[in-house]
């Protein structure tokens, strides 16, 4: 048995959702590859994925993004996770450069467990979540009323996000 397999018998499986979106190049193309990726990610087991949903860029501009949500189990880490993750972006040519700039590919890490975590680079819940109509629809079309961490039901926290456009997209 390899040191890997012997380490990843200590770990429990955790339930976790990822936020995916793009609004450059191919950005439905982005989308779909992704969750495909995610499938492929060690010790992690791709669950089910939501719709595709179009919305306009919140706090930012450009073109409107093509957004779903993962669920997987992991019996990765979160920060194992995150870097598994920001690789995935990389491979798609993500460039960091401004907060709310357009995008190839974004992958957060929204839920992780019933966990909460805070540390210098990653924050779980995201940050956010409770304010994103473009994360909470598709979280709730896998999850329904699932309880965030610190926030509430995510039913309960879409009704107070008003503004935002988001369409649910055919397959």
């Amino acid at each position: 048995m390899s040191l890997e397999a012997a380490r990843a018998g200590d770990r429990k499986v955790v339930t976790a959702f990822i936020g995916v979106g793009a609004n450059l190049g191919f950005a439905r193309d982005a989308v779909l590859n992704a969750l495909a990726d995610l499938s492929r990610l060690p010790m992690t087991d791709f669950v089910a994925s939501s719709s595709l949903y179009r919305s306009a860029p919140v706090e930012g501009d450009g073109p409107d993004y093509i957004n779903a949500v993962a669920e997987i189990t992991t019996q990765q880490s979160a920060h194992e996770l995150l870097l598994a993750l920001q690789a995935l972006e990389t491979k798609y040519g993500r460039v960091r450069t401004t907060r709310n700039a357009p995008r190839t590919l974004d992958l957060d890490l929204l839920l992780y467990g019933d966990g909460i975590l805070k540390t210098p680079d990653l924050t779980v819940p995201h940050p956010r979540i409770a304010e994103r109509a473009f994360v909470l629809m598709p979280l709730m079309e896998l999850a329904g009323s699932i309880s965030i961490p610190g926030h509430g039901r995510a039913d309960v926290l879409v009704e107070r996000i008003t503004g935002q456009e988001i369409e649910r997209l055919e397959s």
